[in-house]
Order: C-alpha cells, then sequence, then structure tokens
C-alpha cells in the first residue's frame, strides 16, 4: 500500500513538473521577438500594429522591423488610425477610465505600481486619447483580442520597445 501510494505521489509529481516546464516553454516562446522583412515604407521608429495578426512591428528601416506578439481590443473595442507616443512611464499607476468603472464598479479609482496593475512595467501613452501600449499583469491574454482597446505587450517586450521609442514617435493601427 505505501510503494502504492509513493508511485503515486511521484507519477504526480512528474505530471506537475512536465507541465510546469510546458507552460515554461510556452512562455519563453511568447516572449521571442523577432527582426522580419516588412511590406511599407515606415520610416524608423515607427509602430505598426496590425490587430489582425494580433502583431506589433517597430520599423528600423530598409524593410525590417521588430516584430512583438501583443494583445489587442475586442472586437467592440478595437480602432484605428494614426497617432503618436505622447509619453513614456516607467511603473504606471493605472486609472481605469469611467466606461470601465461603469461596467464594472468594483474596480479600483486607481491602482499603484506593482504586479496587480494591469499596465505592466511600462506604458507608452498614444496621443491624446486613453489608449495605451502597455505591458499585462495577464501574459495569458497575449495574442488575443482581449483590451478595452490598449496594445498589450509581454513586459519583458514592453521594456524593450519602451527602451527604443522616442516621445512624437508615429503609431499606426491597422487592421
Amino acid at each position: 500500500m505505501i510503494g502504492t501510494t509513493a508511485r503515486a505521489f511521484a507519477n504526480g509529481l512528474a505530471a506537475l513538473a512536465i507541465a510546469v516546464m510546458v507552460g515554461w516553454a510556452s512562455a519563453a516562446s511568447a516572449t521571442t521577438r523577432d527582426i522580419v522583412e516588412m511590406d511599407g515604407d515606415h520610416g524608423y521608429g515607427t509602430i505598426i500594429v496590425k490587430t489582425a495578426e494580433r502583431r506589433l512591428y517597430y520599423a528600423l528601416g530598409n524593410g525590417k522591423a521588430i516584430r512583438y506578439a501583443v494583445a489587442v481590443g475586442s472586437p467592440r473595442n478595437q480602432w484605428f488610425g494614426t497617432t503618436w507616443v505622447s509619453e513614456k512611464k516607467e511603473n504606471p499607476s493605472w486609472t481605469p477610465t469611467p466606461s470601465m468603472r461603469k461596467k464594472n464598479p468594483r474596480l479600483p479609482s486607481s491602482m499603484a505600481p506593482g504586479p496587480k496593475n494591469p499596465l505592466g512595467v511600462r506604458a507608452l501613452y498614444l496621443g491624446w486619447t486613453t489608449y495605451r501600449i502597455h505591458g499585462t499583469n495577464a501574459p495569458g491574454s497575449i495574442g488575443h483580442a482581449v483590451s478595452d482597446g490598449c496594445i498589450r505587450m509581454l513586459n519583458e517586450d514592453v521594456v524593450d520597445l519602451f527602451e527604443r521609442v522616442h516621445i512624437g514617435a508615429p503609431v499606426i493601427v491597422a487592421r
């Protein structure tokens, strides 16, 4: 009986270890950024978000770009157009918009920086809007259309982008 219990426990631990490793492999592959060929004549430093692809491209010039996986707005919250990076913040605090609070009155009036903050570790504010390109506390959302209109990135990726982008950089959000 003890042998059977010990074997079942060992099998359970082995299954847990495999699940953890698979989860890490999935997370590691999600953080992969790559340099790709890009269509269009976008100047160095332009950010292009392709919502249908769930990808953000940072133009390097000469037809090259760094490609990142992102989460985009849910179908009813997507927007398209051209704007610019108006502000950059490290460890931003988060203030839900009035429409977010109306949908979910339990949301806090604001949230200080930290691991539960939905903006993650960096935020790029876009033009005069309430939209941002930011990190996330929900890495599983990357690759999906789930936000209220913001562009979410893995924290490691938004730190990389944050260091490259300058205030005033053009941002194009396309289908």
